[in-house]
């Protein structure tokens, strides 16, 4: 049979000449490409066969594949037509050819094994977020070690055999070829770049092919499994380029329009906007008037309301549990992404998710974006960020030296910490530096706002023995770490309780995102909600059951701390808000490249270059159930999905010049004292 093979492919190459190896790669490539592809979905049966999908998977699929192996190999055929011959020059260009066929095949197969534990964690295809990890190679790595030691040995050891067999197979396919002569090539060249405009555009129409032309099914896991790896993540890096501008993804909506429609969804009177040059500046009254609070928000990794059991999660959070008696909890709470960098920009500064990158990453947010800690600075605060691990990680460091923090404190600052793992120091160490450094400035009679990032409850899942009774076994894992990390929240609120500076502190604790968000919806909602608890003197424990965004909390925050202030955020008070009965609340919730916007029950979901949909959510079974488009509620999408990179753009989230110093870079220095 092997026999047969081989007489049959050096017929072949006979015949094809100089374009045999890249029709050799071709066949590898779609038959490796298709294989993959079957598996994702047999391992997805169910979801694939509720969105009819066979179909438009495989056929689609096959058609993003030949784009795909185009565009890698394209260039190289056309090139072969006039550099290949039995001269040194072509004896070298068989080589590159030979490497770049090698490498290409690799990357293919590198991508494909990388997929399903991407697809378990984020419940799609790798995309921008692969990119973006592997900016921070020690961090990931050493995840990667501690908890997925055989998938690195996997994903490492296949590519690399994939790449010694390519080399074989392409070094024979690129020998002994019967090259045309030389007034045959420009014809040959011409077939082959008609075929590579073809075949990487794959359509006559306007825009070459993209995501959006092939996805088809209400479930964002689907649709990327029409992709093939390599393709997304390309398409990602390309998008990344000039992702700022949501109008080229989501539609366009002018200017005005846009102002207009954010200005109703504070749901503050035109009159309290005053600044032309800053449209969403306003003066915002606090509803607590005594004397005014420090603040501290406990930023709690990857703890979605699944894990808690008050919000009807799992029972792994008893300390949590406890505490959510003694304060303001919110029920529905819903974050606003699904990485941590989302979680910050929408605490910290009340921002709206965009198609592009965080604005914790992006180059003109680095100074004058607004922060809470610009504003508490403004006002005589000393502001902090509390982290176990390092504060680099995400570009955090920068963005908030560059935007109200004096001091950041980090990994380098615990000296013979309890325990240390792949992310930083424990959960526990953090509380306690955190509790040190409040005492400490509660002493000197100094207001501060601490910001204190959690990490243990993350993968690897590493945390001390001897704290907690597990779970499950083993010991490391999600559900076990989750209960870690509630654990050193309850250590850390006994001594805040006891403490002199807890009368005079406001506490929020809130998760950044919930871990492994995926669904079979353009959007699952259920993933999106996380727990919100206020926390102090003075707040009256409630359960609270209205919508509330992650981009809520922040104006909410300095209204109990009793803080009169101006601040161009888009987040609403919620003690300045009606009760249940009269009041619809709504939250922005990013997928992707999927951007969701729910008001009371009704959702409508955008996609890129595609139309707006309407949905019905159900919170009992947490279904999405398609509706009819009310146009009022697609403009309010619409208008919150533009405002961001309209505002980063034209750098209109910011204070007025007055209220700025030269006080951008870090200074340890503590301000004088307000109180």
């Amino acid at each position: 049979m092997i026999k047969f093979l081989v007489k049959k492919l050096d017929h072949l190459k006979k015949v094809l000449g100089t374009v045999y190896p890249f029709i050799l790669f071709l066949i590898i490539s779609l038959s490796f490409l298709f294989v993959s592809r079957l598996g994702l979905s047999l391992w997805h049966f169910d979801r694939v066969s509720d969105a009819n999908g066979w179909l438009p998977v495989m056929l689609q699929g096959l058609r993003i594949d030949i784009a795909t192996i185009v565009m890698l190999v394209g260039v190289f055929a056309l090139f072969s037509t006039f550099l290949s011959g039995p001269h040194k020059i072509g004896r070298i260009w068989n080589r590159v050819v030979q490497i770049w066929l090698s490498f290409s095949l690799m990357l293919l197969v590198f991508m494909e094994i990388a997929t399903p534990q991407f697809i378990i964690e984020y419940g799609f295809r790798p995309n921008r977020l692969f990119i973006e990890y592997l900016s921070y190679p020690k961090e990931v790595f050493s995840m990667l070690l501690q908890g997925h030691l055989f998938a690195v040995i996997i994903c490492l050891a296949c590519p690399f055999a994939v790449f010694l067999i390519g080399w074989r197979i392409f070094g024979r396919a690129t020998q002994s070829v019967v090259y045309p002569r030389w007034y045959w090539r420009p014809g040959l060249a011409i077939l082959i770049l008609a075929f590579g405009l073809m075949g990487a555009r794959s359509t006559f129409g306007h825009r070459p092919l993209n995501p959006a032309m092939v996805a088809f099914a209400d479930d964002a896991l689907v649709n990327s499994l029409v992709l093939n790896s390599s393709y997304s993540v390309g398409y990602a890096i390309d998008q990344m380029k000039s992702e700022a501008d949501a109008s080229k993804i989501y539609g366009k909506m002018s200017r005005d329009k846009i102002i207009r429609v954010i200005r109703q969804e504070t749901t503050l009177p035109e009159s309290a906007f005053s600044n032309p040059n800053l449209p969403t500046l306003h003066h915002q009254k606090a509803t607590y008037r005594g004397k005014s609070k420090n603040l501290v928000i406990i930023l709690e990794e990857s703890l979605g309301a699944r894990y808690v059991g008050t919000l009807g999660g799992k029972p792994l959070t008893p300390n949590f549990d406890k505490l959510s008696e003694k304060g303001w909890l919110f029920e529905r709470l819903y974050a606003t992404g699904t990485r941590s960098v989302r979680g910050i920009e929408a605490v910290v500064s009340s921002f709206a998710p965009t198609p592009a990158r965080s604005v914790v990453k992006l180059g003109k947010s680095q100074h004058n974006f607004f922060t809470i800690a610009e504003l508490l600075r403004s006002k005589g605060y000393f502001c902090e960020f509390i982290y176990g691990g390092e504060s680099h990680f995400d570009n955090m460091k920068s963005f908030f030296l560059g935007n109200g923090f004096h001091h950041i404190i980090d990994q380098n600052d615990y000296k013979n910490p309890e325990f240390t793992a792949s992310w930083g120091v424990s959960d526990e160490d953090l509380f306690n530096k955190a509790h040190q450094e409040f005492l400490s400035l509660h002493e000197k009679g100094q207001s501060f706002f601490g910001l204190v990032f959690s990490s243990s409850n993350h993968d690897p899942f590493e945390f001390p023995d001897g704290r907690i009774k597990l779970y499950e076994q083993p010991k490391q894992t999600r559900y076990n770490a989750a209960k870690y990390a509630d654990y050193a929240i309850g250590q850390f609120f006994k001594k805040a309780q006891k403490s002199p500076y807890w009368k005079d502190t406001i506490f929020l604790i809130v998760a950044d995102h919930d871990s492994r968000v995926k669904g079979a919806n353009l959007v699952p909602i259920d993933h999106y909600r996380i727990p919100g608890l206020i926390l102090g003197k003075g707040i009256d424990p409630k359960r609270d059951p209205r919508i509330v965004s992650q981009i809520d909390l922040p104006p909410t925050l300095l209204s109990l701390m009793g803080l009169d202030n101006k601040n161009p955020m888009i987040g609403r008070d919620m003690s300045a808000q009606p009760d249940r009965y009269t009041y619809t609340g709504r939250a922005i919730m990013q997928y992707g490249m999927n951007l969701a916007y729910m008001k009371g029950d009704d959702v409508v979901i955008l996609q890129p270059r595609k139309p707006p949909q309407e949905f019905t959510y159900d919170f009992n079974s947490q279904e999405l159930t398609r509706g009819f488009l009310k146009k009022s509620l697609a403009e309010k999408a619409l208008a919150n999905a533009l405002w961001g990179s309209l505002a980063y753009q034209d750098q209109l989230y910011r204070l007025p010049v007055f209220l700025f110093s030269s006080h951008q870079t870090a200074n340890t220095d503590l301000p004088s004292p307000v109180l």
